[in-house]
């Protein structure tokens, strides 16, 4: 009689225990709570996540728009996407027509509480080439206009640009002001010794030209000295005149250039019959648009992309 009482007791009480533990709310993961008290991100392309990822860091659920490995002027935003961004707190952008989806974006999410960016605010801008301008008129669709919008490939540039995203970040979240202040710093400094470096390893080169399959180079060779020669414009979709390409293999054969540059994610097609016209090798400068995936899991970035490029254009003017 003893051990029945007993048995129903034991019963009751774990019953109480499992009737108390569905009432009471599910605990949520570390995760989970560390990620609810994150602002919410939206990078349109590479540049611009690697940047806010230097700066935001564990304090910001940051996401890339444009896929990995995707170019950037072949992409367009989803319906399903732009209704996610109803809940960003922020946008950041490049600008100048290299997302030209980006203002009908704005006008169309329903969202009056987040911060829009567009970080090329307050760099020195450089006019189009005026091959472009004239093939393509500052009106069409798709045209990235009166000016290059690669401007990220000047490690200054890309230091103001930096700087625009870590102020955004300051608007959205002051409480966390000193940590992007913090963290804005540290991402300068790294950029300042970039720039020493490209203006140290290039000072000395033996040519200054550069033929390149696509003009997205302009703010580089710009800052250190060098001629960028496009063979095609600011968009790497477009067809170069006969004309056009008899004139840089002229160029290039009086200049005895020895390299012609093509870039990731584009056809290679362009530069591998002008190489082979002029007797030149090929070689890639990559415009950092969009890393693919394996780049990104094998620990690449803006940084280490740039001290690449650096290294195969130290190597193509020596000779």
């Amino acid at each position: 009689m003893r051990n029945k009482k007993f048995q129903g007791l034991s019963l009751l009480v774990v019953f109480f225990i499992v009737f108390m533990a569905g009432c009471s709310k599910p605990t949520q993961r570390p995760e989970e709570e560390a990620l609810k008290d994150r602002i919410v991100v939206y990078a349109s392309f590479y540049p611009m996540y690697d940047f806010a990822k230097n700066i935001g860091k564990d304090k910001i659920d940051l996401k890339l728009m444009i896929p990995p490995g995707v170019e950037v002027h072949d992409w367009e935003p989803t319906a399903k996407l732009m209704g996610n961004m109803e809940k960003a707190d922020v946008f950041i952008y490049n600008g100048l027509g290299m997302e030209p989806w980006a203002e009908k974006l704005i006008a169309s999410v329903q969202n009056d509480q987040w911060i829009v960016i567009e970080a090329s605010q307050g760099v020195a801008l450089l006019e189009a080439e005026e091959h472009e301008e004239e093939e393509h008129g500052d009106e069409e669709e798709g045209s990235h206009g009166d000016y290059d919008p690669h401007v990220w490939l000047n490690p200054m540039n890309a230091l103001k640009q930096a700087e625009n995203i870590k102020n955004a970040f300051v608007k959205a979240d002051e409480a966390n002001r000193d940590f992007y202040e913090r963290n804005f710093k540290e991402f300068a400094d790294k950029l300042k010794a970039l720039d020493q470096k490209f203006q140290e390893e290039l000072r000395d080169v033996k040519k200054k030209e550069m033929v390149v399959a696509h003009g997205a180079f302009g703010y580089l060779a710009h800052r250190y000295g060098l001629e960028q020669v496009a063979i095609t414009g600011l968009s790497p979709q477009e067809e170069p005149s006969a004309a056009k390409l008899a004139e840089i293999t002229k160029f290039a054969k009086e200049r005895n250039l020895k390299y012609i540059f093509f870039e990731t994610l584009t056809s290679p097609r362009l530069a591998e019959v002008l190489a082979q016209e002029v007797g030149a090798k090929t070689a890639v400068l990559n415009p950092i648009e969009g890393l693919t995936q394996e780049e990104m899991k094998a620990g690449k970035d803006y940084i280490s992309v740039m001290e690449e490029n650096l290294k195969t254009l130290k190597q193509a003017l020596m000779q």
